[in-house]
């Protein structure tokens, strides 16, 4: 979807429902027409004037505040008017039928969705990653994440990467000077210090990296899995994470039948926590179904909680099951083995360190057993204890959680970024590391060289628009909510 902008576009810009206001948002070349015969009157630039929203037979549909942007000076970068009349649905879709009806010489339409920034983003108003990232403080789940969002408004996010791709740019001039004149015996990449400024780029990217990553942590946040046995306290643990009562505890096996989703928040980073079924051979056809969907839920997990009962850890059949289940787990899946109901047990009892046959090579298969005092933590690196009842040990899981993610605390702030951004710096960083090796050979091959550098600065350049496709974008813009 790409914007016809030879048209003028019309939609309601607030959300469907009752409310105090609602607006209509007209963007064209020219919005007089609409003026004319909506608001009967001129308006003066950028003020807000209240007035009758007159219907074609001259009768009042409501009345409320017009305000006109005259372009170039708008959201969109053309003419802009906007009607706040009173919140009621019936109200704004008459004044939307209504600005329909009086634009028709102007081919005005209702807007496709996201097509407002659309229009802001090919007349230059704002680039790529901002037009995201209004997107993304809409959708905002958290504080830290809407202030993130904002970062990368006010353009925090494009100004790192203006700055890369500047370096990226007066690096391939010099290459291409020595590819343009090779008979001058003047070595410009010697003397300008080519491969140290390569070598400064390539930290900066990774800089960039890191701190997009976040920001991708803060808007994406992290899909987390509890896992266990029937009657590990998965539920409860889902609860004291919550933070309410979200799912039934009762001391039979095989409660949860199907999985329970919340979504929690640790220091701004969304957590996506899923309670699933116990996971067990002989389950009846219902249970099962539960089981089935845990299993899926797991492979499509960015971390798996698996859970173990620490006052079943010396049975032999307990600890055979969870051996089976933990040799089923993927290995591609970040494990935390956490052991529950640590006030159960009684104080001083020393438990056995197993380990399972299957998979023991894998950190995070490891079942070691604590003992009810944290101070006697199990030496198995991924393994915590704690108390889903008192919410004793819960701080450590959270910390656990966010060091998976790979989150650190950025002094400097962090902008909002997506996956398709850290997808184009990965590919910048693959592309700088091929030219540092064509750089470090003796018999340089500068032709090579200079592929990799326009290739860097082209996946660069996706990320701010200036150089994307136009199926790239339809994507983007579709995912917008209409009127924005």
């Amino acid at each position: 979807m790409l914007a016809r902008l030879d048209q003028a576009i019309a939609a309601i810009a607030t959300a469907p429902g009752r409310g105090a206001v609602g607006i209509v948002r007209v963007s064209a070349r020219d919005v007089r027409p609409i003026i004319d015969a909506v608001c009967a009157r001129d308006l003066p630039p950028r003020q807000a004037v209240y007035l009758p929203f007159r219907a074609a037979d001259g009768s009042a549909i409501d009345q409320g505040l017009a305000i006109h942007f005259p372009a170039p000076h708008s959201y969109t970068g053309e003419d802009v008017l906007e009607l706040q009349a009173h919140g009621g649905l019936v109200v704004l879709q008459l004044l939307l039928a209504r600005c329909l009806e009086a634009g028709a010489s102007i081919h005005l339409r209702v807007a496709e969705p996201g097509e407002f920034t659309q229009r802001a983003f090919l007349n230059g108003k704002l680039d790529l990653a901002q037009a995201e990232a209004i997107a993304d403080l809409i959708d905002a789940s958290t504080e830290a994440a809407a202030r993130s969002a904002t970062r990368s408004l006010a353009g925090e996010f494009s100004r790192e990467v203006h700055a890369l791709r500047d370096a990226l740019v007066d690096l391939r001039m010099l290459v291409e000077a020595t590819l343009d004149f090779p008979e001058e015996e003047i070595d410009f990449l010697q003397k300008a210090d080519a491969q140290g400024q390569l070598a400064r780029l390539q930290a900066n990217v990774a800089r960039v990296m890191q701190r997009a990553h976040q920001g991708a942590l803060l808007r994406e946040g992290l899909h987390v899995v509890i896992a266990g046995q029937p009657n590990a306290g998965k539920s409860s643990l889902l609860n004291a994470l919550a933070g309410a009562e979200l799912a039934i505890v009762t001391p039979i096996a095989g409660t949860t039948r199907d999985v329970v989703r919340q979504t929690i928040q640790i220091e701004g980073v969304p957590l996506h926590v899923v309670d699933t079924a116990g996971l067990r051979e002989g389950a009846e056809e219902v249970e099962q179904i539960g089981i089935e969907r845990a299993w899926g839920q797991i492979e499509n997990a960015d971390a798996v909680i698996f859970l173990h009962d620490l006052t079943r850890a010396e049975e032999a059949a307990y600890q055979s099951a969870d051996a089976a289940i933990a040799a089923k787990l993927p290995e591609d899946v970040p494990v935390v083995d956490v052991w529950n109901k640590a006030d159960a047990v009684g104080a001083g009892v020393r438990f056995a360190h197993h380990q399972p046959t299957n998979n023991s090579d894998h950190p995070s298969r490891r079942l070691a057993v604590s003992a009810a005092n944290p101070s006697d933590a199990p030496s198995a690196p991924a393994s915590l204890t704690l108390s889903a009842r008192t919410g004793e040990g819960l701080d450590a899981l959270r910390a656990r959680l966010l060091e998976i993610a790979g989150w650190q605390a950025a002094p400097e702030g962090v902008f909002i970024a997506r996956e398709r951004h850290l997808h184009a710096l990965r590919r910048v960083d693959a592309h700088l590391m091929e030219a540092a090796a064509q750089l470090a050979r003796q018999a340089q091959a500068l032709d090579l060289l200079a592929e990799e550098l326009r290739l860097a600065q082209n996946a660069l350049s996706e990320i701010t628009g200036e150089f994307s496709a136009d199926d790239l974008l339809g994507v983007i813009f579709s995912r917008f909510c209409i009127g924005k």
